[in-house]
């Protein structure tokens, strides 16, 4: 049976759940649709999603379309009124086998949009296999009860609920036993972990428990932090677990004080500081990505200076960076706007200072071993992350999905270059 074609936009817990609706889809007969994922972080991640749209209508005129994700589910009437569109499916109803069998029976125009806000639980979703078969993302949470000022995602997820821990314990033993060597935790704010389950575990909690019962897997990885957020059972974990890789992305934004406050983030820029030289401090490999936002409404240059520093002296080294994008419905859009070419440089001088960082990382590891979770294979090359979540280019074939000890020969600008051990 044929499988949809997935278009997937924004983050990692949309490319869990594509894997989710791919099978669901394909269950339900549904091969010939075409499905976009959306996402709606910013504006033009929404105007992304409707240019998807239109082109696969030109492309496949006679394809059955289906838009779904977080933009769908925040302004449903607008992919509905799209001539391109056949079905508008939200975050709830995307994962569930009905909505798909329900689709297949019928062939009118068809919108199932319920309010996220009302969800008060999270299933888990079992997902036979990956259509990336080196590591796979399993959703430990949805949704989030933080209202940041610049953010539209609470509206299109719903509050936040936790899997139940012994749901994601099967999950991963089962993936583990297809042959994944890797897994990802992922969520919309993954340390609000345990909060809303009885016994309120927090993550830390969690990851104990993946790790004491899934002995057999080789690594695990988060998908982002709050830094505020990581509890004291988890800090020890990240210290002292060799399978836990020494590599975090942490969920910044800003670096400072009086931005932070406006964007209603709850840590401070000593908070974000204090953490990084403390975990350091605890597993001295371990290396930092952040999400920065260059350009927040009300930032002045010596605001922005106060971000550009934290770089340094959080010492990140895989930097996501963002121009802000003004989203109708948040208070931000309301508060004075830093004009757009102002944003569009302090980005540029932010991944001017994480690629310098990055620069300067991957230099270091020269000469340096890795352990490599390969991805891909081309001709007499393969490609993968290292333990790190550095982009390691081999100069030897090796099996996707295998986990191989190499050694760092030299480093490009996109990636470090390793020969065999």
């Amino acid at each position: 049976m044929a499988d949809p074609q997935l278009v997937t936009f924004g983050c990692r817990l949309n490319a869990f759940e594509s894997e989710v609706i791919r099978g669901h889809a394909g269950a339900a007969g549904l091969g010939e649709a075409i499905i976009i994922n959306t996402c709606a972080v910013t504006s033009e991640a929404e105007r992304q999603a409707r240019q998807a749209i239109r082109r696969a209508r030109r492309e496949n005129p006679a394809a059955r379309i289906i838009v779904t994700g977080c933009a769908a589910q925040i302004a449903p009437e607008k992919f509905a009124a799209m001539a391109e569109v056949d079905a508008v499916l939200g975050n709830e109803e995307k994962l569930k086998v009905e909505s798909y069998a329900a689709l297949a029976r019928a062939n009118d125009r068809h919108v199932a949009v319920a309010d996220i806000m009302n969800v008060t639980e999270t299933a888990p979703h079992l997902i036979a296999g990956f259509a990336e078969r080196a590591r796979a993302f399993v959703e430990i949470q949805q949704g989030c009860d933080h209202r940041c000022t610049f953010c539209i995602i609470p509206f299109g997820r719903g509050n936040s609920r936790s899997v139940p821990a012994g749901a994601i314990v099967e999950q991963i033993r089962g993936l583990v036993a297809s042959g994944l060597k890797e897994v990802v935790l992922t969520g919309v704010d993954i340390t609000s972990y345990g909060g809303d389950l009885p016994g309120r575990g927090g993550l830390g909690a969690l990851v104990r428990r993946i790790l004491t019962l899934v002995p057999e897997l080789p690594r695990l990885r988060f998908s982002s932090l709050d830094v505020v957020e990581v509890d004291d059972e988890l800090a020890r974990l990240i210290a002292e677990e060799e399978r836990l890789m020494p590599h975090l992305h942490l969920s910044l934004q800003a670096g400072d004080d009086m931005i932070l406050k406006r964007m209603k983030r709850r840590h401070s820029r000593d908070d974000a500081i204090r953490f990084c030289a403390e975990m350091q401090a605890r597993r001295p490999d371990i290396v930092f990505g952040a999400d920065l936002i260059a350009g927040f409404p009300t930032e002045s240059e010596a605001m922005f200076e106060n971000s550009l520093r934290l770089v340094e002296e959080c010492n990140l080294t895989f930097l996501h960076v963002f121009p802000y994008s003004s989203r109708a419905g948040t208070p931000a859009a309301k508060m004075p706007q830093v004009p757009g070419p102002v944003r569009k440089e302090r980005a540029q001088r932010l991944r001017a200072a994480g690629l310098a960082a990055q620069n300067a990382y991957f230099a270091r590891r020269v000469g340096q071993p890795a352990c490599v979770l390969v991805e891909r294979t081309e001709d007499a090359a393969s490609f993968g992350h290292s333990e790190h979540f550095a982009p390691v280019a081999l100069n030897f074939r090796a099996e996707p999905g295998s986990i191989v000890a190499a050694r760092v020969q030299a480093a490009t600008e996109q990636h470090l270059i390793a020969i065999a051990a």
